[in-house]
């Protein structure tokens, strides 16, 4: 639920006329390694919780590591939520992943720095940039739990984390942070793939040429918040020219389609667009599948 205009005034300060990173598609514009930098230096790290607990300690949506019952190694997911916030459709996906024998983070990159909604712009330095060093920093500390495979750590993200999730799986971001191999796998439910336009600022584009491991995109036809048509457009080329990058569109679906809590409402959103929520709970059991049968595909070739 992040619209183009989420990197609002503290971006503007990042209006620096540099060009292409070495490596870049000249047609995908970047943020350099020093501004990416200093873009999630506007907020403290998270402090990520070490104890692993598990799936029946969750009776409400919040920071949690959570795994299933014996010693693992596990499969891992980190799982991030959309623009407003942790909520109990992201707390479902927990669940779902838990009964499936993955371990998972539940992060929360909002409530410990005072941030309820960036769905109109960032509040309190957490901006996508800062969401991806925070994912790539939560992959992190996922690989050094014993209980974890290293080797088969994903994200999947939720509209604004599934837009943090375009970035985390992009080779740029990873150097930029310098936290490791980032994820084996990365999943965006519903993101946007705008060319992000700060005010007076630099543009940059959420996709690029350069997607380090497999991403799977699931979207619906009839979103109108996080239209699929922008996200299909800018990838089609990128996986003609090889790029790891599968999608699926759902016929008559809306953006959230997961999320009971929103069903039957509706808002006109900053760029003018009627936005309507509806609950599909077949979209929801198909794009479990599909989720899990791509991690499954994934986790074959490690």
């Amino acid at each position: 639920m992040l619209l183009p205009m989420l990197l609002g005034a503290a971006w503007i300060i990042l209006a620096l006329a540099q060009p292409a990173a070495a490596g870049e598609d000249a047609d995908t514009l970047v943020l350099p390694h020093d501004i990416v930098q200093r873009a999630a230096s506007f907020a403290d790290d998270l402090v990520l919780p070490d104890h692993a607990e598990p799936i029946d300690a969750l009776t409400a949506p919040r920071m949690a590591l959570l795994k299933p019952s014996g010693d693992g190694p596990f499969p891992a997911l980190m799982l991030l939520h959309q623009c407003a916030g942790l909520n109990s459709a992201v707390a479902a996906w927990a669940r779902r992943a838990v009964a499936r024998n993955y371990a998972v983070l539940l992060l929360d990159a909002f409530s410990a720095r005072g941030v309820t909604s960036v769905c109109y712009g960032p509040k309190a330095g957490v901006n996508l940039v800062r969401g991806a060093k925070d994912a790539l920093q939560a992959a992190q500390h996922l690989r050094r739990k014993p209980f974890v495979d290293p080797k088969r750590v994903a994200l999947v993200g939720f509209s604004w984390g599934g837009m943090v999730g375009l970035l985390a799986a992009r080779r740029h971001y990873i150097d930029a942070f310098g936290t490791g191999p980032g994820f084996a796998a990365v999943a965006s439910f519903y993101p946007g793939c705008f060319r992000i336009k700060p005010p007076g600022g630099r543009d940059y584009d959420l996709v690029g040429p350069d997607i380090a491991q497999p991403l799977l995109l699931l979207m619906g036809d009839a979103d109108t918040e996080t239209p699929a048509a922008e996200c299909v457009d800018k990838l089609t080329p990128l996986k003609a020219a090889g790029a790891p990058v599968e999608w699926h569109v759902y016929p008559s679906t809306t953006h959230c389609w997961d999320c009971q809590q929103l069903d039957g409402r509706s808002k006109t959103d900053v760029r003018g667009n009627h936005v309507a929520y509806r609950y599909q709970p077949d979209v929801v059991a198909d794009s479990e599948r599909r989720l899990f049968a791509f991690l499954e595909r994934r986790w074959a070739r490690k």
